[in-house]
């Protein structure tokens, strides 16, 4: 009885056949990946993206310090434009004044001592010649005076003296030229009277 009890359990019970898998069939072995690829791929795109985003970061850190340094700049310009307007203005000024003060003295430069002008003037007259007027004006001196003698002796006195004033290095140094304006003769006395100008360097021409 108990042997036909072990047969009938044995027939009731499903087969399972025993597991032999085929190595031929990669399909249906089993994954013994210990890291599937799809890791890698998610982590290297991970990655990139988060290196993007780092960069991007990085940009826009870069962009806005710019822009605080040129805020900077720009606001310590405005603070010294001003003291720079009136720094600019203030050279500006003191250039007009330097040129005035320049022309003033050249043409101070240029005006002679008046004693020691005639003290030269007179050691250099000869004695046929007499001064009667000596004129100082902003562009040179006039003298005029009267020569002795016959009228041809008193004009080649006269020519003599203008050469010779061209030729003095007292007069040279200061004067440009010296010029006879006019040679006539005086009557009743008959002397002949000269008019001469003496005109400083850098003197316009009258």
């Amino acid at each position: 009885m108990l042997s036909l009890l072990k047969r009938n359990d044995q027939a009731q019970g499903p087969l399972v056949p025993a597991w032999h898998p085929n190595f031929r069939d990669h399909e249906r072995l089993p994954d013994t990946k210990v890291v599937r690829t799809q890791f890698f791929v998610n982590f290297v795109s991970i990655a990139a993206a988060a290196g993007l985003l780092l960069y991007f970061c990085y940009q826009e850190y870069s962009i806005r310090n710019l822009t605080r340094q040129v805020a900077d700049w720009q606001a310590q310009i405005d603070t010294n434009r001003k003291a720079g307007d009136q720094a600019l203005a203030l050279s500006r000024k003191f250039a007009d004044e330097e040129k005035k003060l320049n022309e003033v003295d050249d043409f101070l430069k240029q005006r002679l001592v008046l004693s020691q002008f005639l003290l030269h003037t007179g050691s250099t007259l000869p004695q046929e010649l007499a001064f009667d007027a000596v004129d100082v004006r902003d562009t040179g001196v006039s003298l005029r005076g009267t020569a002795s003698g016959s009228p041809d002796e008193a004009s080649g006195r006269t020519s003599t003296y203008i050469e010779e004033l061209r030729q003095d290095k007292y007069f040279s140094g200061i004067f440009e030229d010296v010029v006879l304006n006019k040679l006539e003769r005086e009557q009743p006395s008959g002397r002949l009277m000269f008019d001469l100008f003496l005109r400083f360097k850098g003197a316009a021409k009258k």
